[in-house]
C-alpha cells in the first residue's frame, strides 16, 4: 500500500502538501487559493473528495491564505492549535475547527498525523509526520534550526519534504535589508542549504526513497544549485525540488517490504478510482 504524496506548491508565495493512502488524504497547510488547489489536484488526477482534513503548521500567510474558502467549500475539518488560530485572523466555521497536541497522533481514517514543535517565528509552530501502516512521510519546513526532535523524526521517514530555503552567500550578498537577513538566518527563520545538507548527510535513513527539497527562496537560492548539492550525498534516495510555481508529480512511497519501493504515478485516478 504505502502513501501517495505531492507538493501542490512550496515557497513564500504559498505552501500546500498532499499526503494520502488509497482512500483518504490530508493537506498540510493551505497557502494557495482554493481554485488553484482544485486545478492542481485535477491535473494530477486526484479528486478533491479524497481530502478529509487540513492541518495547519503556523499562522503565516503563505500557509493559510487559501484556508477559509477551501475548508468551507468542502466542509473540511481544520486541525490547528488555539494559539495559531488566534494569530490567523481568519473567519473559519467553528464547527470545522479541531485542535491537536504535539506528540499525540490524530487519526484521519487509516492515516495517523503526529505533530511536533519546531523553531520558527510564529505563535505555536509545528512540523508533521503522516503515517499509514509502516510508512512515514515528514513535512519539515519553516525551520530555524535542526533540533533534536527534527533529527529523531527525520530518521524514521521513508520520504520527507525538507526545507532548503537559502544559500548563505546569496543571502549575505543579496539586496534584502539586514533585519530581514537576520530574521531568516537567526535561528527562528528558515533552514539554509548547508543546515539541510548536514541533516541529510548525518541522519538520512537507508530506507528513505524520496527527498523533496522545499520552500526554496526565490531571491536567495537556486534550484539547480540545491539539486546538485544534494545529489552528491543522496545515494539511492531520489531528490526532487518542490516548485514555487507548480505541483510535483504524485509519488508512491511504498512499504519497505514491498517489491515496488516507489513509483511516480502519472495519473492516480486511473489506477485507484
Amino acid at each position: 500500500m504505502g502513501l501517495y504524496i505531492t507538493s501542490l506548491n512550496s515557497g513564500s508565495n504559498g505552501n500546500c502538501y498532499y499526503i494520502g493512502n488509497e482512500n483518504e488524504a490530508v493537506l498540510i497547510d493551505a497557502g494557495i487559493s482554493c481554485r488553484e488547489t482544485e486545478k492542481r489536484m485535477k491535473r494530477l488526477g486526484l479528486p478533491m473528495e479524497k481530502i478529509k482534513a487540513i492541518f495547519i503548521s503556523h499562522e503565516h500567510g503563505d500557509h493559510i491564505s487559501g484556508l477559509p474558502v477551501l475548508a468551507k467549500k468542502y466542509a473540511l475539518p481544520v486541525y490547528i492549535t488555539s494559539t495559531t488560530l488566534a494569530g490567523c485572523n481568519l473567519a473559519l466555521e467553528p464547527s470545522l475547527i479541531y485542535s491537536f497536541n504535539a506528540g499525540k497522533p490524530v487519526s484521519i481514517g487509516k492515516l495517523s498525523i503526529k505533530a511536533f514543535s519546531k523553531h520558527h517565528d510564529a505563535g505555536d509552530p509545528h512540523s508533521f509526520v503522516v503515517s499509514h501502516e509502516n510508512v512515514r512521510v515528514g513535512i519539515f519546513t519553516d525551520l530555524g534550526i535542526v533540533c533534536k526532535s527534527l533529527v529523531r523524526h527525520f530518521k524514521q521517514c521513508h520520504a520527507a519534504f525538507l526545507e532548503a530555503n537559502y544559500d548563505e552567500k546569496m543571502l549575505d550578498e543579496g539586496s534584502y535589508p539586514i533585519h530581514l537577513k537576520n530574521r531568516i538566518r537567526g535561528g527562528t527563520g528558515h533552514l539554509s542549504n548547508t543546515q539541510a545538507l548536514r541533516l541529510v548527510t548525518e541522519y538520512k535513513p537507508s530506507f528513505m526513497t524520496h527527498l523533496l527539497l522545499s520552500h526554496l527562496s526565490k531571491n536567495n537560492n537556486d534550484p539547480r544549485l540545491v539539486k546538485e548539492l544534494f545529489l552528491k550525498i543522496a545515494g539511492t534516495t531520489e531528490v526532487i525540488i518542490a516548485s514555487r510555481y507548480s505541483e510535483t508529480p504524485v509519488l508512491h512511497i511504498a512499504s519497505p517490504d514491498s517489491p515496488d519501493k516507489s513509483i511516480e504515478v502519472k495519473n492516480l485516478q486511473l489506477s485507484l478510482f
